[in-house]
């Protein structure tokens, strides 16, 4: 009713038309989804410029500083490898099982990081929300940014694994500049969603650690893929190797390692459709999803 009244006499103009006349705009007005994806690229060099700070500035205060980006996965492979490949002797089942492991282990902990990262990309930047007008995809963006400058770090170190344990190069060493793209793709979108969800639902980050376990077992990551068939339905390991996460692990282990070429859970050009598919609809789904929640961000 207010916007409907006349708020200047002598024009007899709302104050809605009156708005419009002088070019003022609701405070946080969600723009339409094209002029939203401009602005958000006209922001890129910021979103370069800050993950490169947050990366410089994560472990700073640590004596290894930097080098906790490789020491954490590889950390991570040697435990797995211990339970996993000498406890369990998995080992005896999968051909050069330390690539294999290291692989799989490298690859998801970039989704998982942007997974939980992204949970409070909103939520832990309330202070720059409210205080600068800005895009706020630009904040789940810059979470993938990090993870992805530590995981090219990573993947170096992954190189040497591979070559150390006896595996050749390739020319299939290239598609993993293909494949890592695809899973950046899916990360934002996929950051995007928890970033959304995460500035509603303020307990989903004491979840997050359960839900990312379960889905690491799910993902072929600590165990021959083979065993998906092997002891689930069909329908249900049919299910399981949708899994983006498994896909993009299979994907570079067909890139990096020869001795796994025989096992693949299915056909590379299946796995490559499915990695497309799966940045393709993570990718704008999550975008569109994030946009049109852009004027909660910050209130409340």
């Amino acid at each position: 009713m207010a916007n409907t009244a006349v708020a200047d006499p002598e024009s007899g103009l709302t104050r809605a038309q009156l708005a419009q006349r002088y070019g003022l705009r609701v405070a946080g007005e969600r723009p339409a989804l094209g002029e939203y994806a401009r602005r958000l690229w006209a922001y890129r060099h910021f979103m370069t410029a800050y993950s490169r700070a947050k990366v410089a500035s994560s472990l700073s205060n640590t004596q290894l500083g930097q080098l906790w980006q490789v020491l954490t996965p590889l950390t991570n492979a040697a435990v797995y490898f211990l339970i996993f490949g000498l406890i369990l002797a998995q080992h005896k089942n999968v051909p050069n099982f330390i690539a294999y492991l290291c692989t799989g282990v490298f690859i998801f902990i970039f989704t998982q990081t942007a997974a939980t990262n992204g949970v409070s990309a909103i939520t832990g930047n309330l202070g720059l929300i409210r205080a600068l007008q800005f895009p706020r995809a630009a904040l789940p963006i810059t979470v993938t940014l990090v993870q992805l400058q530590q995981l090219l770090m990573s993947m170096v170190v992954l190189a040497g694994i591979v070559l150390v344990t006896g595996e050749p190069i390739t020319f299939r060493w290239i598609l993993i500049v293909p494949m890592l793209l695809l899973q950046t793709i899916f990360n934002v979108g996929l950051s995007m969603v928890m970033a959304r969800l995460g500035s509603k639902a303020t307990d989903l980050k004491q979840i997050m650690p359960f839900v990312m376990r379960t889905w690491l077992y799910a993902s072929g990551v600590l165990y021959p893929v083979a065993l998906i068939r092997e002891h689930l339905p069909s329908w249900a390991a049919n299910i399981l190797e949708w899994n983006p996460p498994l896909v993009f692990i299979e994907l570079a282990r067909y890139a990096l390692l020869d001795s796994h070429q025989a096992n693949l859970v299915s056909s590379p050009l299946k796995l490559w459709a499915l990695g497309l598919f799966w940045a393709v609809v993570m990718g704008i789904g999550g975008f569109v999803y994030f946009w049109r929640g852009e004027k909660e961000y910050g209130r409340g």
